[in-house]
């Protein structure tokens, strides 16, 4: 029987390799581009390997590129998908609505999508709707309500400005909004 020195002999030593590159290198002409070198190699047999660091964040302080991104920055979306059913629900905070599923809520928001399978039925105040499905309830548009070709929208709709492709379909209760037709005057004949 042979023994192996190897398996059961001594550990290898493992000696740290200090770096020669400095931490963060100048930037190379006209690519916009740092260079940083780990602190310490780990074992002695591997290579520093550099990591390409935009000149932007090399350069900035640690605070500015740790900081998220402003609140105006920042919409929140709601995409609920397709064969996703949501039922019964309140949605608040949220931008947009993507609907692909179906939803059975109420809301007030800035924008809803609802996609050719989607469908939105309950209470939904806007200020843009653009509806490629179903809806079915009581809709109030601030600004514009576009309903394309594949798109049926039923209950009560108020409107700021409407779009209907041909093959829309629009019916129920529908007005112009009174917040736009404020401003209109009608001629008492």
């Amino acid at each position: 029987m042979l023994k192996s020195e190897k398996f059961f002999g001594k550990r290898e030593s493992v000696t740290e390799v200090k770096p020669t590159a400095p931490a963060v290198a100048d930037k190379p002409a006209g690519s916009g581009l740092a260079v940083a070198a780990p602190a310490v190699a780990p074992v002695a047999s591997v290579s520093p390997v550099a990591r390409v660091v935009p000149a932007s964040i090399a350069n900035a302080p640690s605070a500015a590129v740790t900081s998220s991104a402003s609140n105006a920055d920042v919409r929140s979306k709601l995409t609920v998908g397709p064969n996703i059913k949501l039922r019964g629900v309140e949605i608040t905070d949220c931008d947009t609505l993507v609907v692909e599923g179906r939803v059975e809520a109420s809301i007030d928001s800035r924008v809803i999508q609802i996609s050719e399978k989607g469908a939105f039925i309950g209470t939904a105040e806007f200020d843009i709707a653009e509806i490629r499905g179903e809806f079915d309830g009581d809709l109030t548009v601030r600004q514009k309500l576009v309903v394309y070709s594949s798109g049926r929208v039923t209950g009560k709709v108020r409107y700021g400005k409407l779009v209907i492709e041909e093959g829309g379909q629009l019916s129920g209760d529908v007005q112009l909004s009174t917040s736009v037709a404020k401003g209109l005057t009608v001629a008492a004949g």
